[in-house]
């Protein structure tokens, strides 16, 4: 596995949750200093696509993507429109970042099954691209997403979508966090969404995941950075999102981020950090997470010294840092001048 020759940047300003949030500023400015790209997040409150449309209108170079758009939140069809809808406003700058999440939110708050994702992934990214290429009225034999539906009336018909797309071929980055995940993601989409990636271990851990990867492939890397002298503070700071991930984003016994922590070589401490987290001694939770792995997967402390830890991230195989915490435009130019200076 190669190292990356011209690492990009882009920001990921994650969840909108409250007013006032909006980040146009930021975006604004990342566009202005040659940021690559701009993604969106979504969970279980706000939809990535209204804020992105937001940015969009403002800005006019800048990449749009979604990380990540939740498969089980709309049906195969209806993010497509989404997208190719977004992707002809904007002028073809779409990236549409897809994700299982979990069976928590899945089941919990959409609605609908969770089990076999993998294969549900694979249907959904199919009939997705069956509508942007509009080569044939759109099918599918399922199970998961049968065109047209089996049941109901019995009237339904396959249909071609009536937009025409700027682009048949828009890229699709999923976010993966296990071994065979990585794999179907190596195989079938444009590019790879990684959280909580240390840059060392991408090789021994995912190397044989990601070794059938096409030319071109985009592996985007959302890093929590923080640009102070006090590096103890920001330690603090990056604990605080890794928590919440580890206790609280999936159940006791099926957390994905969890089993990914493990995977870094960190397995006891995640399940203490889980163990508080879901004990409601969250402080707790956060100050149990260690250092060396709050460290090993953000960019933390003044410049200099992110500056040489961007070493470590230009010699993985990891195409773009999507940075993620700074909202202001000196630091995102300290920061785009650490890595391209």
């Amino acid at each position: 596995m190669t190292a990356t020759e011209e690492l990009k940047l882009g920001i990921n300003v994650g969840y909108w949750q409250r007013d006032p949030d909006d980040q146009t500023e930021t975006v604004l400015a990342a566009e202005r200093l040659g940021y690559d790209s701009v993604f969106t997040a979504e969970a279980y409150g706000s939809d990535a696509f209204t804020t992105l449309t937001w940015y969009a209108a403002r800005t006019s170079t800048i990449k749009l993507g979604t990380a990540v758009v939740q498969i089980s939140a709309r049906t195969p069809v209806a993010t497509a429109m989404h997208a190719l809808t977004l992707d002809a406003l904007s002028g073809g700058r779409v990236i549409l970042g897809l994700g299982v999440s979990g069976p928590q939110v899945v089941e919990g708050w959409y609605g609908v099954p969770f089990p076999q994702p993998l294969a549900r992934t694979r249907e959904y990214l199919d009939i997705v691209r069956q509508v942007w290429r509009r080569e044939a009225p759109v099918t599918s034999p399922g199970p998961h997403y049968p065109l047209p539906y089996p049941g109901g009336t019995g009237l339904g018909k396959p249909l071609r979508s009536i937009a025409h797309p700027v682009r048949p071929d828009i890229p699709v980055y999923l976010g993966a966090e296990g071994p065979k995940n990585i794999a179907m993601t190596a195989e079938l989409a444009a590019g790879w969404l990684p959280l909580f990636v240390d840059p060392e271990q991408i090789e021994p851990l995912f190397g044989a995941s990601l070794a059938g990867r096409p030319e071109g492939f985009e592996i985007a890397a959302t890093v929590t950075t923080i640009v102070t002298d006090d590096l103890a503070g920001a330690l603090e700071l990056a604990k605080i999102p890794l928590a919440f991930y580890i206790g609280g984003m999936g159940a006791k016994d099926r957390n994905f981020h969890l089993d990914l922590i493990g995977r870094l070589g960190y397995a006891e401490e995640a399940a203490r950090v889980q163990e508080l987290f879901l004990s409601g001694r969250r402080n707790e939770a956060i100050k149990a997470v260690p250092d060396e792995l709050a460290d090993s997967i953000s960019l933390l402390g003044p410049i200099e010294r992110i500056k040489e830890r961007v070493a470590l991230w230009r010699d993985s195989p990891v195409t773009t840092l999507l940075i993620a915490g700074v909202r202001d435009e000196p630091t995102l130019r300290a920061i785009r001048d650490a890595v391209h200076g």
